[in-house]
């Protein structure tokens, strides 16, 4: 009994400890520096983030809590097929260095979604695109806030309401103390974290299960690992074909339209630094997306013939980890605090950053065009931002509540990742991709898409269609299964009719999980059986296709003119294909951009060449169209202004032959 409670003692110690140290060694280089803090350096760090922090911050963002609790659950009792959502995560990757960043890298904006407003010339599109990401990133953020919440309620018993809003508060007290670079500093080590817990349950599991192989075989004799299914069936829940197709679309959209993630772009020092990083991140994710699923079947080969679920030791599909742990690691004084506190403080720091960004667009997209707040101070508009941060952390206190009606971690999370992906990420394919798309297409697109995702989502929903779980067994259970650290169930009766009658356990569980196009043949039915794995796919071509299609019937050469950097140079090549009206473009000059580090006399000359009160209008092909004078934005003359007076300075000194 003394044992009991001094390896109880050092648990709790252990956690506490842990989420005291990793939160304290990011906020502490804020209150070490002496400069004042400013919007900027809130928002972006300011380029003082080194690359291997970005590295494995931008990796820790991607897979998110899900991987250390939901990715081994859904190996366990759904098998590997989700496992195959990495190819598109991969091929997301080069797609977003090549296609997505190189358009508003060097923009100098604040909110992402300001690019929307640069390119179509309005703030409906802009709002639209804002109010998308929240909603999806408040969605997101219920599910990561729940996630440990599960694991607590296992292991200690602390219920769901209190680590709900204790998760919480700490995220809002972090959020408004840090920033995004003690975000950052707060991934890596929950990243590190997490890699050094899973390959100790790994190497634990694989000795005590005699090897590698007999893992391997084990989960493969139970039909675990099910690769390369490529069936074009849309009603199956996962196949190779739509978890490529579908999680590619997905990871589109949060790598390349999500604040938090071009924040992350924006604090580094160059667009290179920023396409390396990247690069550098593909075989980092494939690493710590496999370790999870790796866990998975260690403790499946440790569990085949004695599933937990089955006997009523655990409740949920996603106990299974901390059940492991609780289980194989009793005798190891600390391990069962230091899981449970990676649990808790990787779904704080995921929800700091979300919560940073959040506020931000908020702030920047909605509140800072109300005249009243217009005109704020720098500090102003930084405490703006952090208290609708705690506005923000209120509404996911709610949300999380609500994310424990759904069927396990992985379920909730990628049913409303892809049912909001789709319409963010096509308006910016219209953006950058699509030369003759206006504000009406783009407004439009968005909005049918929105309401078919949203359709569909709800109808899928309703049939109430519960994943079929896996066949499971607890033909080998004895007393010394499991360790005597663990709670055995309540009920002896519910544990002995487990044991003996899982057969008819097992026929309550999954006869819902029918395909739909068994049931019915209803048209309606058919639709709403289509795996959620598509939703960011329906939702991407449909705002597209609209967007085209409107943005050609409402076509208007001069009131839809952009500026040309604003398209991908791809596009701008081959703007000459695309069907509709010749294209014309305002001429602009690159300001702010990053990677200029020089100025020739040739940039001189076309800059001081260059009439205050004239707009000159080019088509694709370069050709210049003097149509008279145009009236220009006021930021804009400002803006050329002053590099003229930086040229005419430049000049001077040349002039005078002194070292620059």
């Amino acid at each position: 009994m003394t044992t009991d409670i001094t390896s109880m003692v050092v648990n709790y110690l252990v956690f506490i400890g842990f989420i005291v140290i990793s939160f304290l060694i990011p906020l502490w280089g804020n209150f070490k520096t002496k400069k004042k803090e400013t919007k900027a350096n809130y928002v972006f760090a300011t380029g003082s983030v080194s690359m291997g922090a970005m590295m494995l911050s931008i990796a820790r963002g991607t897979l998110g809590v899900r991987s250390f609790l939901g990715y081994p659950s859904e190996l366990y009792y759904r098998g590997s097929a989700m496992w195959e959502t990495l190819y598109g995560m991969l091929l997301a990757y080069p797609i977003i260095c090549f296609v997505f960043v190189p358009v508003y890298y060097s923009l100098g904006i604040t909110s992402v979604y300001q690019y929307l407003d640069m390119r179509f010339k309005s703030k409906l599109v802009r709002c639209l695109a804002s109010f998308s990401y929240v909603i999806r990133s408040l969605l997101n953020l219920g599910v990561t806030v729940f996630t440990p919440c599960v694991a607590l309620k296992a292991v200690i018993g602390l219920p769901y309401w209190a680590s709900i809003i204790g998760i919480t508060a700490i995220s809002v007290i972090f959020t408004i103390i840090g920033g995004l670079k003690a975000a950052i500093l707060s991934d890596v080590i929950q990243g590190l974290a997490m890699i050094g817990v899973s390959t100790i349950i790994i190497i634990q599991g694989t000795i005590n299960i005699d090897g590698p192989l007999n893992v391997f075989n084990v989960t493969q004799e139970h039909g675990r690992l099910d690769f390369f299914n490529f069936d074009m069936n849309p009603h199956l829940r996962v196949t190779t074909t739509s978890a490529t197709i579908g999680q590619l679309f997905m990871s589109l959209s949060i790598l390349g339209c999500q604040q938090n993630f071009v924040q992350r772009y924006c604090s580094m020092s160059s667009h290179r630094k920023v396409v390396k990083t990247m690069m550098a991140n593909i075989p980092i994710i494939t690493i710590l997306f496999s370790l999870a699923w790796i866990v998975g079947m260690v403790i499946f080969a440790n569990y085949a013939d004695c599933d937990p679920l089955s006997l009523g030791y655990i409740s949920k599909i996603d106990e299974i980890v901390p059940f492991y742990v609780e289980d194989k690691f009793s005798k190891v004084p600390g391990m069962l605090g230091l899981v449970m506190a990676t649990l808790f403080n990787s779904a704080l720091t995921l929800a700091v950053s979300n919560l940073n960004s959040l506020a931000t667009v908020t702030f920047e997209d909605f509140l800072s065009h109300i005249p009243a707040l217009s005109d704020m101070k720098d500090t102003q508009q930084l405490h703006a931002i952090k208290i609708i941060g705690v506005i923000y952390g209120l509404l996911i206190i709610g949300i999380s509540f609500l994310v424990a009606m759904l069927s396990g971690v992985i379920e909730s999370s990628m049913l409303m990742t892809s049912a909001t992906s789709g319409p963010l990420l096509g308006v910016f394919l219209l953006a950058m991709l699509i030369p003759c798309a206006n504000w009406k297409g783009a407004a439009a697109g968005m909005i049918f898409s929105h309401v078919t995702t949203m359709w569909i989502t709800y109808g899928h929903l309703k049939q109430g269609n519960v994943p079929e779980m896996l066949p499971l067994s607890t033909e080998n259970c004895d007393n010394e299964t499991f360790s005597s650290w663990v709670i055995r169930p309540i009920s002896l009766e519910y544990y002995a009719s487990n044991v003996t009658n899982w057969t008819t356990i097992q026929e309550n569980i999954t006869p819902s999980s029918v395909d739909v196009t068994n049931e019915s043949s209803d048209p309606l039915n058919v639709l709403y059986g289509i795996t959620y794995m598509y939703y960011a796919l329906i939702g991407s071509i449909t705002t597209v296709g609209v967007g085209i299609i409107v943005s050609l019937i409402t076509a208007d050469a001069e009131a839809d003119k952009y500026e040309e950097h604003l398209l991908h140079p791809t596009a701008r090549k081959i703007a000459g294909l695309f069907p509709g009206k010749r294209r014309l473009y305002v001429s602009n000059i690159r300001l702010g951009n990053k990677n200029d580090t020089e100025v020739t006399n040739d940039t001189l000359s076309s800059v001081m060449s260059i009439p205050d009160s004239v707009e000159k209008v080019t088509s694709p092909q370069g050709c210049t169209d003097d149509r008279g004078k145009l009236h220009l934005d006021n930021s804009y003359v400002e803006k050329l202004n002053a590099l003229k007076n930086a040229s005419l300075d430049v000049t001077n000194e040349i002039g005078k032959h002194t070292r620059l």
